[in-house]
Formats: structure tokens, sequence, C-alpha cells
């Protein structure tokens, strides 16, 4: 961390912007760029999800963007990027696992303009404590899973981490889920008030809020945050609302859609990650698969 504000600093002395972005291997550690607006004397800070290597390439393609056109006012804030996939591609999948979806006696429901008997349907599997995959529109670009491709779950008590880490992830017990939370709820729950609709930063939940959603709260009282408004992601919004007005909460559990794997991308695969972990439901576009 010392070295990561060191450099960003020496970057404002010799600059003459008091803007910055971010990307390379080191702008994928949360944990500092939570910090950049305390250590550093940048004033708007942007970080975005592909900020490995692929930030460099989008940072090129800029360049020459900019070198070859007059207009410098392009702007972008679609995380959503990826391939999308059809309820015929959707229903495609279905069919070839129909035998042993039949034989497990996994039951699913098209909801094809029924979207809020669909909502409905998955904050009752979220507040009986089930945990529920998101397979639904574009790919997110990077490596944060924003809603897209997502597993989600009721932040609140302890035990839903466990059954996360032991059951799904398959991953080391003491790593906390990341909370996606509506943006105009923010300040009450963090000492924040900007977006971090990227899930690229780590931030300290209020005292009194910690122990209401364990289960997205690391150690130090920290937790890797994604904020959300309407127009990023309007039906996580919506879900997320619905959420809120059954249990004041209005915040969820998001993890990534994958098992020691890398994030599903296909219709199979979401299903294949279903059938082999304990998921208890799966949302494939207006599909909806439960156990």
């Amino acid at each position: 961390e010392k070295a990561y504000f060191n450099y960003i600093n020496a970057s404002y002395t010799n600059s003459i912007t008091k803007n910055l972005c971010i990307a390379g291997g080191c702008a994928m550690n949360s944990v500092a760029n939570g910090k950049l607006y305390e250590k550093t004397k940048f004033k708007k800070i942007f970080i975005q999800p592909a900020a490995y290597d692929a930030g460099g390439a989008i940072g090129a393609a800029l360049s020459v963007y900019y070198d070859n056109n007059k207009n410098r006012n392009y702007e972008n804030y679609n995380l959503y990027l990826g391939p999308e996939y059809s309820n015929i591609d959707v229903e495609k999948a279905i069919n070839a696992k129909k035998n042993y979806l039949d034989k497990e006696n996994i039951k699913f429901e098209n909801f094809t303009n029924k979207q809020d008997d669909l909502l409905t349907k998955i904050v009752d599997f979220l507040i009986e404590k089930k945990i529920v995959g998101i397979f639904k529109g574009r790919v997110e670009w990077g490596a944060r899973a924003l809603g897209n491709r997502s597993i989600i779950a009721d932040p609140r008590g302890e035990e839903i981490k466990n059954i996360m880490n032991r059951k799904i992830k398959r991953r080391e017990s003491f790593r906390p889920f990341a909370p996606i939370i509506l943006y105009e709820y923010l300040k009450d729950w963090f000492d924040i008030d900007r977006e971090v609709s990227t899930m690229m930063e780590v931030h300290k939940i209020k005292v009194e809020k910690k122990n209401i959603i364990p289960a997205v709260v690391h150690v130090d009282d920290t937790c890797r945050l994604q904020t959300l408004k309407e127009n990023d992601n309007k039906f996580i919004y919506k879900l997320i609302s619905k959420f809120n007005q059954r249990t004041e909460i209005p915040i969820l559990l998001n993890t990534s859609f994958n098992e020691n794997e890398p994030i599903v991308c296909k219709p199979e695969e979401a299903i294949d990650t279903f059938i082999r972990t304990e998921m208890d439901a799966l949302l494939l576009e207006n599909y909806l698969l439960y156990r």
C-alpha cells in the first residue's frame, strides 16, 4: 500500500489533472482502493472492474480514439458488455438436462411477462435463507459479478456465509461475501456518500449496523462494497427494493456465480454449477429452477 500510494502521489505531483484512472493488477487491490481519497490528493478517481491487464488495453484504445476524433466527450458507464443468451438458448440448455432435472425432482417455471411474480418468488426464497443463482442479461465486464452472473442470499445471520462457503463456493471459511446496496440508503449503512458501482473498493460499515448483516462484514468491520442505482441494473434494483420492503434491509449478499471455476457465461455452465453444488434456486433469464 505504501508503494501504491507513493507512486500515485508522485503521479499527482507530475500531472496537470486532479482526475485519476487506474488499471493493471494493483488496481484489483480493493482494500487499498478504499483508501485512495484519504491517502492521495486526487479529487475524482475511476477504477473499472476489468482493471487488470485488460484495463491497459482499454486505455490504449481510448488514447487512439481521442487522438483521431475531435469529440472527446465519449462516455460509457455500462458495466455489462459480455455475451447474452435468449430464452430459446435457455430452453435448449434445460431440455438437454431434462432427464436429470426430472430425476432429481428439480422444478422449473417460466415467468415471461410475470416479472413481479418472479421477484416475489425470489424474495420468498431469500427470506427462507435459500441461496439463489442469477443468470440474466449480458455478462459483466471484468472480474466482479455485479448482478447478472451472481449468487445472492439474505445477508442477515452468520450461518448463511458458512452455508455458502461450505456447500457452494467451497473455499476458506474466513472469507466474507460482498454487499450490494441500493445507493439511496448508502449513507445509512456506510461512512461514504459516493458511488462504488464496480465493487472495486473496501469500506467500513457503521458500527451499529455490522451485526445486522454479518454475512457480508469482514473481521475488521469492512465490506467490499457495490452500490446500485436503478439505471445500473433495473432487475436487481427491483429485486433488492422488494427485499427491502419485506425486511427493511436494502442489501443483498452478492458473490460471483462460480465454484472454483471462471464465472459462468453460458446457460449450460449455470445449470452444471447449479446441479454440482447445493444451490437452492437458479434464475435463467425468465426461467426459475428450484429444488
